[in-house]
């Protein structure tokens, strides 16, 4: 019989993030060991959200207003992974995540456009937010009433440290799109010494980690990352390209549910919690997986996911065409905007806000596709918008009775 499951990291929801000595919050292949783990040892390892704890059970939404994005993502980590060297790959088994038992919600939220904002900003440029409470699987939240639903709970971030080649490499081009671009917005966030957290290490290398570090806030193709996707849930299996030795393994940013595409910048159900992973080393794996570059991690999504029956789903399209009419050439990102808002549309006509509808379709198990990418000039994209999580009948063929469905959390000034 094999014995109880080892926990390999703790943290203190009571403690401020940065006092805790074996969370980070940037990549850098520096940053020191917090552990290690056996190769074929299951573990558990427990995250903070991924603000440190910033964001609060309240009614109001002052605290999404004033959140410190220079101290996030605060990640569990790094860890040593027995015999992975650069080369390998390192396969994670999600076996299980769940919130913590005293502490059953979750948040999400509109950032503000000035602090973060989200795929929605320039229509929707305030800050928001629900509460989401739990009740085994299924969530349900005060601020925005007649919704619930099961959670198809997974890591928003896991990855390996880059070597010092590859971090060179992203802070390179990422400094040439800002230097570059002629949007008048944030488009990359570089190296940030403030508020830098580090592990363990002394003073000289938290400041060299501080100057080149990378900020957690993208994915990237060298190693995953930030990736956000609803469907690495329990029984997935990932495939991670291995850059240093050891591997420096990395976790956090946990959700108890998303939708597609994580519309808004704190868009799913964030939480706090205890991730569960089985670890072990492809030795050679970049070159038996055809890896070239030790780029695009793989990933097989376990078999749990909620079920909604034929039928139970409605489909919004979109096409690059923006809401002022612009044509723009196969666009899949404008596409996509416009079937977000054809779903605000729809669900205004019960009486919830467009802001209460922005944070659903942000945490909701919404399906995304791109459906069409070669019929110049569109490309098309659709959201399919399960009907079941809601409890009232949404479907076209129902008569649309607008509702007091009350309001999520604003900011108070």
């Amino acid at each position: 019989m094999p014995g109880p499951i080892r926990t390999a990291l703790k943290v203190d929801l009571d403690k401020p993030a940065k006092d805790q000595p074996y969370l980070h919050n940037r990549w850098h292949p520096d940053v020191p060991f917090c552990g290690t783990i056996k190769n074929g040892e299951t573990v558990k390892i427990e995250c903070l959200d991924w603000t440190g704890g910033q964001i609060k059970n309240t009614d109001d939404a002052d605290d999404v207003v004033n959140v410190d994005l220079t101290q996030v993502h605060y990640l569990s980590g790094p860890f040593e992974i027995e015999t992975a060297e650069p080369g390998d790959v390192l396969l994670v088994e999600i076996q299980d995540v769940q919130p913590f038992q005293d502490h059953p919600w979750g948040f999400t939220g509109v950032f503000h456009k000035d602090n973060g904002g989200g795929f929605l900003d320039e229509i929707y440029p305030e800050a928001a937010k629900a509460i989401w409470d739990f009740e085994g699987i299924f969530c349900s939240s005060r601020h925005i009433p007649g919704v619930r639903f099961a959670g198809l709970i997974h890591p928003g971030i896991l990855g390996c440290a880059p070597s010092h080649e590859i971090l060179t490499e992203w802070n390179k081009r990422e400094a040439e799109l800002i230097s570059t671009t002629s949007l008048t917005r944030v488009v990359a966030q570089p190296p940030e010494p403030r508020s830098v957290h580090a592990g363990t290490a002394d003073e000289e290398t938290k400041a060299r980690v501080g100057k080149e570090g990378a900020r957690t806030i993208p994915g990237r193709p060298e190693h995953g990352g930030n990736c956000d996707i609803k469907n690495l849930s329990r029984g997935s299996k990932v495939y991670l390209p291995v850059h240093v030795k050891g591997a420096k393994f990395s976790v956090g940013d946990l959700h108890f549910s998303q939708g597609d595409g994580e519309i808004s910048f704190c868009g799913a159900i964030e939480i706090a919690g205890i991730i569960t992973i089985k670890f072990d080393v492809i030795k050679d794996g970049q070159r038996k997986l055809g890896m070239v570059g030790g780029k695009s991690p793989i990933y097989i999504p376990g078999p749990v996911q909620p079920q909604f029956g034929p039928g139970r789903m409605i489909y919004f399209e979109g096409f690059s065409v923006d809401e002022h009419g612009k044509q723009h050439y196969m666009d899949a990102t404008v596409a996509y905007r416009q079937s977000c808002l054809r779903v605000i549309e729809y669900l205004k006509r019960y009486g919830y806000s467009d802001y209460q509808i922005y944070l659903m379709l942000s945490c909701i198990p919404i399906e995304g596709h791109v459906a069409g990418i070669v019929d110049i000039p569109n490309a098309c994209t659709t959201i399919g918008l399960p009907m079941d999580v809601f409890n009232f009948d949404i479907s076209p063929g129902a008569e649309a009775v607008k509702m007091d469905l009350g309001k999520c959390a604003m900011a108070t000034k």
